[in-house]
Formats: C-alpha cells, sequence, structure tokens
C-alpha cells in the first residue's frame, strides 16, 4: 500500500496528495496524519491537491473527514492548489467541502493558518482573567 507523505514545516504539517486516492490509502492518511498532529502539536494542515485531475465524491468526504479530524486535534486545515476544472466539477455535481478552507497555493494557505492561529491566541487572551492589560 502506498503512503502519502507528511511533512512538517514550521508548525504546520504539509500533505501533498500526488497519487489515486484508494480507501485504503485515505484511511492510513487519516490515521498517519492524526498522529503527526499529536505527535507534532502543530495547529496547521495543508493538503495539496494540485496532482489532482478529478475530485470526485469519495476525495471530497476524505478531505472533509480529516479537516473534522484535525479540527478535534486543535489543528486548522487548508485544502490548497485546486484546479479550475476541479472546482467547476465540485460546483456541477453540487458536492461541497463543508468545514474545509480552500486557498489558491500553499503559500496563501499558510497565510490562512496564520491568521487563524493569531485569531484563536486573541481569543484565548481575551478570556483570560490572569492576562496582564495594557495601559495607555
Amino acid at each position: 500500500m502506498e503512503r502519502v507523505p507528511i511533512l512538517k514545516i514550521g508548525d504546520i504539517l504539509l500533505v501533498s496528495i500526488q497519487l489515486d486516492m484508494s480507501d485504503q490509502t485515505a484511511v492510513a492518511l487519516q490515521e498517519d496524519l492524526a498522529e503527526r498532529i499529536v505527535a507534532t502539536g502543530c495547529h496547521g494542515v495543508i493538503i495539496d491537491i494540485t496532482a489532482l485531475d478529478i475530485v470526485d465524491s469519495f476525495v471530497g468526504r476524505m478531505l472533509s473527514t480529516i479537516a473534522s479530524i484535525s479540527k478535534v486535534l486543535d489543528a486548522e486545515t487548508v485544502v490548497v492548489g485546486m484546479r479550475p476544472a476541479v472546482a467547476i466539477t465540485l460546483v456541477e455535481l453540487g458536492l461541497s467541502l463543508n468545514g474545509i478552507r480552500t486557498a489558491l497555493n500553499v503559500e496563501r494557505g499558510m497565510e490562512l493558518i496564520a491568521a487563524a492561529h493569531a485569531d484563536e491566541l486573541d481569543y484565548q487572551l481575551d478570556d483570560d482573567p490572569d492576562a496582564e492589560t495594557a495601559t495607555p
């Protein structure tokens, strides 16, 4: 069985899908990614689908499941590299990628994750009664 490599870049895990996803490969990716999120404590996952010519309902469900698992483990997921034909097909088929943020490329995906993490940190500081507040 082929495995999808998972690369760590700072606090982000990068998954570049370069092969046709079988059921076994998808399940292995979900398990491998969940383990890497916990092991690294990363706060973001980028899934690059640039190499995919087709995103069918199976791949759509797989991406949605991975995003849900990542969210439970406190990591934001962004899918990048979607080709125009793939986007058109998804819309025409009525397939939605619920809970998944998308970006045109890896750089924009990293920016989205950084912004989401910054917002989360601001929210946590606002709720912390012991946090110091700046006085003018």
